[in-house]
């Protein structure tokens, strides 16, 4: 590996190790060359998501990054380090190029829609911006089996997706952005003002449980083929998906409190969860 290219990787997961303490935990487990690849995609995506909610003029600067992609795509060669690595890695892997523009269409979604009406927009919203992620690493964890990998891949990224929804409830407000479903909020007399409000209160919790309960029987479906993932893979997938699960049980020994808090596991937690499943 050239010393231009391995500086590019050590870029990337610099990025990820910022800015994603649990996948850069799990994935962390891979053999080396599987593993910089994940930190390349990761750090396309992250770039991405710093456009849409960091980004002075996101409209404008994600138009210039999807015209980056296309010439990345067309085969010319980009001098930044995401793009060196990412192309090292779309020579070595047979990568989802829908993957990457679905999940950019996810993220300019995040510009347009603020609010959702019912749990299947949220789960198409879920598809776009976290489902595309396991679609870009699923030639790199299983490059023999993963086009019949793809719907159970899908579902976990679901998963985690509602996960980091159940998460980032109060950030979000911030944003002016709802993602608990209207016609759920309804159902159970919670009302938009009292969301901002910061209520928690019985319906509130109805609703969590409702979407983490949601949540769950995604990341049961998309482990479900675990087996059919190279061994060296296995572990890695299975602890990202086990450490953001749990997420969702450390709200709850927190008593849901998600509008002033931001829940991460420990690391000794992670650890404890990592060794419990190996």
């Amino acid at each position: 590996m050239s010393l231009l290219l391995t500086e590019a990787y050590k870029q990337c997961e610099t990025i990820i190790a910022a800015n994603s303490k649990t996948f850069y935990k799990a994935f962390s487990m891979l053999p080396s060359k599987q593993k910089n690849a994940v930190w390349a995609v990761y750090a396309f995506c992250r770039q991405v998501d710093d456009i849409v909610d960091e980004g002075s003029n996101p409209k404008v600067e994600l138009q210039h990054f999807k015209a980056e992609f296309s010439r990345f795509k067309n085969g010319e060669v980009l001098d930044t380090a995401m793009w060196i690595a990412l192309r090292d890695v779309f020579d070595q892997y047979e990568m989802n190029e829908k993957a990457f523009d679905d999940m950019i269409i996810g993220q300019e979604m995040d510009l347009v829609k603020h609010e959702y009406e019912t749990l299947k927009e949220v789960k198409l919203y879920s598809y776009h911006v976290a489902s595309t992620v396991g679609l870009m690493l699923l030639p790199i964890l299983a490059p023999k089996t993963h086009r019949e990998l793809e719907a159970d891949a899908i579902s976990l990224g679901i998963a985690m997706q509602i996960t980091n929804i159940l998460r980032d409830i109060g950030e979000d407000l911030e944003r002016k952005r709802v993602y608990l479903p209207k016609d759920l909020m309804n159902e159970k007399g919670y009302t938009i003002e009292m969301l901002y409000n910061q209520e928690i209160n019985p319906a509130f919790i109805s609703i969590w449980e409702d979407l983490a309960i949601e949540a769950e029987r995604f990341y049961e479906e998309g482990l479900q083929s675990l087996h059919k993932y190279p061994i060296s893979s296995r572990l890695p997938l299975k602890g990202a998906a086990h450490l953001y699960r749990a997420i969702l049980e450390k709200i709850r020994k927190e008593e849901y409190r998600v509008f002033t808090e931001k829940h991460y596991v420990t690391s000794l937690q992670k650890q404890a969860i990592l060794t419990s499943i190996s």
